[in-house]
């Protein structure tokens, strides 16, 4: 499998954000238009347990973006394995044998999955990157994995090949159904708790009653 880290997937974000013409148009809006749904970007959903997708058997996604124009996330609890990032990063075009280590490899989603991000901690920052709140922020880019090679990169870091998308009102039908919980997480939560139990975990912050 060919591995990308392109620029294509910060277009997809980059449509999720609500262009400032049409902000303004929103507040201009007639008082009888509905207000639109919270947006639970910086927030992960929680797979219900009666979900029978198997793509989405037991995933925590962290939203990345959500708006009235659709959502992405990114699932932080389907480790794929250990790679070697001297490998990692000549796949991606960029070979360099003085450099050691290995990275943990995740499945992000069905969406895409030779297109790499990483989920890491706000300490690092490139032009590309997009904050996701105060604390985390993502970034597709190679540079990110040189950085992280060589010493300079964010302080957590969780690197994903694909993610979960949704159109307009789909991932809001979802929710009615119930397929889905919703909670606010931590920085344990993303980077440092054992993916068995990232699940378990979110349900007990859940915003809902089962």
């Amino acid at each position: 499998m060919r591995l990308t880290w392109a620029r294509r997937p910060l277009l997809v974000l980059a449509a999720l954000v609500l262009p400032a013409t049409l902000l303004h148009a929103a507040l201009q809006a007639p008082t009888d238009t509905p207000a639109p749904a919270p947006s639970l970007a910086g927030q992960v959903l929680i797979a219900s347990s009666s979900l029978r997708d198997p793509r989405f058997d037991h995933a925590v996604i962290l939203m990345v973006r959500h708006n009235a124009d659709g959502a992405f996330g990114i699932i932080i609890n389907r480790p794929l394995g250990e790679r070697k990032l001297a490998s990692l990063l000549e796949a991606l075009g960029e070979k360099d044998s003085t450099i050691n280590g290995t990275l943990r490899i995740f499945i992000g989603g069905p969406v895409e999955p030779q297109i790499g991000f990483v989920i890491h901690s706000s300490d690092y920052h490139r032009p590309e990157t997009v904050s996701v709140d105060a604390d985390v922020a993502v970034t597709s880019s190679r540079d990110i994995l040189l950085d992280i090679a060589h010493q300079h990169g964010p302080q957590k870091a969780l690197v994903a090949f694909g993610y979960a998308g949704w159109g307009a009102h789909q991932l809001e039908d979802e929710l009615g159904q119930r397929a889905w919980f919703t909670a606010t997480p931590d920085s344990k939560l993303i980077f440092d708790e054992d993916r068995e139990k990232v699940w378990d975990d979110a349900m007990s912050r859940r915003t809902q009653d089962l």
